[in-house]
């Protein structure tokens, strides 16, 4: 504890351990504060995962499911003509802030329309497939920002739970053991101080 070490002898090395005291255990207060609210948003976040995750895979699941009976119907010829000309999805990440962490929030994601020059999908199953995966992507990109949101999150937890730890098993033990090392200091120098006021006085009576 470099700070303690270095802490000038006497009442003002005291006034500034106590100082030093008392900042840290505010500190700790605040970090425990936070570390509570951080959990508690992280739970919200984990449980908003699960579920965006849990949706994005059925969603998969059913447009695949759709995707195979249109291959068996019509072959890979229908799907390379249903799919061409089609653009790519736009996905816009909205980013909020909590106790300091900037995570994403929500997510806009803009599926293109079929453009009126492509084709048509060859069959009902394909034309399925194309509706579906437009909602397995949308609800991916939902999932993929809660999932970097808990991250994001978690690492803040984690890294206030470790400081909040350090200040209460180390630094505040120390700066408390040598407020009292300080403490029994001042007391002994003060005593020492008496005697020689008692041995002054004592010697100006005897020698008057």
């Amino acid at each position: 504890m470099t700070g303690a070490r270095r802490t000038p002898p006497g009442r003002a090395g005291r006034l500034r351990l106590r100082h030093s005291l008392d900042v840290a255990e505010r500190g700790a207060d605040l970090l425990e504060q936070k570390l509570r609210i951080l959990r508690s948003e992280h739970q919200r976040l984990l449980r908003t995962e699960e579920e965006a995750a849990r949706a994005w895979r059925d969603l998969l699941s059913e447009a695949d499911g759709w995707l195979l009976r249109g291959l068996l119907l019509g072959g890979e010829q229908a799907l390379d003509s249903a799919t061409a000309g089609i653009g790519s999805a736009e996905i816009t990440v909205h980013w909020t802030t909590s106790m300091g962490v900037r995570h994403p929030a929500a997510v806009s994601t803009s599926i293109p329309s079929r453009p009126a020059t492509a084709a048509a999908p060859a069959n009902t199953a394909l034309a399925h497939a194309e509706a579906a995966y437009g909602r397995a992507v949308r609800h991916a990109a939902e999932y993929a920002a809660a999932h970097a949101a808990v991250e994001l999150v978690g690492a803040e937890v984690v890294g206030t739970r470790h400081r909040a730890r350090a200040l209460r098993r180390h630094w505040i033990p120390r700066l408390r053991e040598a407020l009292n090392r300080s403490d029994l200091a001042l007391e002994q120098n003060e005593h020492e101080d008496n005697i020689r006021r008692r041995w002054a006085q004592t010697d100006a009576d005897i020698h008057p």
